[in-house]
């Protein structure tokens, strides 16, 4: 490993300006899902930070937020430097928000490793978890090598992007990195079913790493006006102009999701040219560590239920209640008494201004009452 190597500070990226519409009515504009306690006393915003804390320390976290939600992030974020909180005036995606975070690490670092990791995921092994996150930035360090942690999937579940691995080109950490194949975008049943099956895909959940300078190379290959403009907002950072240049340059970023923009495209490549930021000689351009680690995105009150419950059919409550003939059913009204007789497989999430009142199988289908909410202007409820 070359001295230039050793001296790359690794820094990670949380992606904390979601809405968790499905976690409504809990789950609002000010106050989304990486806000709340979903699994646990602490935020699932905090709890990633604490999680990840061993293995960057406080001074190497940012995190990429909206405006509504950036004083409340940089509350639960604290001990992190508040100015590494960076805001967007408006949603463009993943593939900006990311760069917005890399021009602001170039800025500052250089050149660094950079892990983009979603703060709103829950993870029952931290331990291993953080070995795998150590893994994944040894094999990112080699220039122009983009890697993804792909979770070995213990379900054909539909929900989730798939990643086909192929050869393992290296073992670092007591980790296997393989190529990847290609990436797969929500499948149907048949195909997820098969896919689980074969032993040779993983889940995709999000979890990026590679050099700043990498991803700045490959967004000017694959999204050169992103590119462009991100490059004209840097020259501005540090000085009283960014807050307007920010506001007139953000919402002229493409829209676009960084597995498609960049993930997909490299893939494509793998055999093309490396990127112009150096080369990925000794491997494959695109790279998965396979990973397991309990992780799940809690992507609706029935993963939490699937979560918490002890047992199979069990009522699940955060406050006092009584069930006579009732199983396999959540409750969240932690203020209120709940009774329930003869009902199964349901949620019921309480709140000051609402009841969501639905089936554990529909819980999927929430984030429809915040869009019905949202075509009749009910602000007050979003």
């Amino acid at each position: 490993m070359s001295a230039e190597q050793e001296r790359l500070a690794s820094c990670a990226v949380l992606l904390a300006g979601g809405r968790g519409t499905r976690f409504w009515p809990r789950s609002r504009i000010r106050t989304p899902k990486q806000l709340l306690n979903i699994v646990g006393r602490t935020t699932m915003l905090r709890a990633t930070l604490d999680r990840l804390m061993p293995v960057f320390g406080a001074h190497n976290f940012w995190a990429v937020t909206n405006d509504a939600q950036a004083a409340a992030v940089r509350r639960e974020l604290r001990g992190v430097d508040p100015s590494h909180v960076l805001t967007e005036p408006v949603g463009r995606n993943t593939a900006a928000a990311i760069g917005l975070a890399a021009i602001h690490l170039a800025h500052e670092q250089g050149d660094a490793l950079m892990a983009v990791l979603p703060s709103d995921s829950y993870v029952a092994n931290p331990v291993r978890y953080r070995d795998a996150v150590r893994a994944a930035l040894l094999v990112a360090r080699a220039p122009g090598r983009l890697v993804v942690l792909g979770i070995r999937p213990t379900r054909p579940d539909t929900g989730y992007g798939y990643i086909e691995k192929g050869e393992v080109f290296d073992r670092l950490a007591g980790a296997r990195a393989h190529a990847v194949k290609r990436f797969t975008e929500k499948p149907e049943r048949a195909a997820a079913q098969e896919y689980v099956s074969s032993g040779k895909y993983l889940w995709n959940a999000g979890m990026f790493f590679w050099r700043v300078s990498t991803f700045l190379d490959n967004l000017k290959r694959y999204l050169p006006a992103t590119h462009s403009r991100l490059s004209d907002l840097s020259k501005a950072i540090g000085t009283r102009r960014y807050t307007s240049e920010l506001r007139r340059i953000y919402p002229k970023l493409q829209n676009i999701s960084v597995d498609y923009a960049v993930m997909e495209s490299a893939t494509r490549s793998q055999s093309g040219l490396p990127s112009q930021g150096g080369t990925a000689a000794d491997g494959p351009r695109v790279a998965v560590i396979p990973a397991s680690v309990g992780w799940s995105d809690i992507g609706s009150w029935a993963a939490v239920y699937e979560l918490l419950a002890d047992a199979t059919e069990t009522n699940v409550s955060a406050g006092p209640s009584f069930t006579l003939d009732a199983n396999g059913n959540y409750f969240w009204s932690p203020k209120k008494f709940v009774g329930a007789i003869g009902v199964r497989d349901l949620v019921l999430v309480e709140t000051d201004d609402a009841v969501l009142l639905c089936s554990r199988e529909r819980s999927q289908d929430v984030g429809k009452i915040v869009k019905w909410l949202e075509e009749r202007r009910r602000k007050a409820l979003l």
